[in-house]
């Protein structure tokens, strides 16, 4: 292998916790019936989708999900509490660590993402550690909901490798959903899968990063 000189991190679940299951007992609590059906860490339905790519607005999001769960009488407030709700916050250390593979490599974040978690995310990072966004960690970020692509579509790795001259080989991408690191091996693109039970922690140890 050699020697890893770039790393492309997804944010859900490698530096900012999520829980699927707890947006999935949200949404049952709102009488959202067949929840499974729309959304999940696999697949989800075509709203989120378009939603994730920056196709349709919060509003129109908002909307879709009234009329896909027949409970036109939600407020905006109840589905972007229950649509926030799987979002549970950077552990501490997580920005520690970004800051010293930072000294050492070429660091860019890949994430799906939306304008409703986008906004929680940014202000969590606001409230609870003081830095307006992720910039300061990475050479450049990228939201699929602002480029208008999202993973696993190999337009999006694309987008990264040519923007910024990245040799695949030398490029190491981080992410918790098996899908999206089946296209990138695909391109070339070393991989890692991150979980609770083998975090960004243990990847960068077993890849001997630092």
């Amino acid at each position: 292998m050699q020697k890893i000189k770039n790393i492309i991190l997804d944010y859900g679940n490698v530096i900012f916790m999520i829980d699927f299951q707890k947006v999935r007992k949200s949404f049952i609590e709102l009488g959202v019936e067949q929840v499974d059906d729309y959304f999940g860490h696999r697949g989800q339905d075509s709203l989120f989708d378009s939603f994730d790519r920056g196709e349709i607005t919060a509003k129109e999001f908002r909307d879709s999900v009234r009329n896909k769960t027949k409970k036109h009488d939600l407020t905006d407030q109840e589905i972007d509490d229950a649509w926030n709700s799987l979002l549970i916050g950077v552990p501490p250390g997580k920005h520690e660590l970004l800051e010293e593979l930072h000294s050492r490599y070429r660091m860019f974040l890949l994430s799906n993402n939306n304008e409703i978690h986008y906004a929680y995310c940014m202000n969590h990072l606001q409230e609870v550690y003081g830095i307006p966004s992720n910039e300061e960690f990475f050479e450049k970020t990228y939201y699929s909901h602002l480029v208008g692509l999202r993973k696993p579509d190999e337009a999006i790795f694309q987008m990264v490798l040519s923007a910024h001259g990245l040799n695949p080989e030398e490029t190491l991408f981080v992410d918790d959903s098996p899908q999206h690191l089946e296209t990138a091996s695909k391109m070339g693109i070393h991989t890692a899968l991150c979980s609770l039970e083998h975090p960004l922690e243990a990847i960068v140890d077993n890849f001997k990063l630092l």
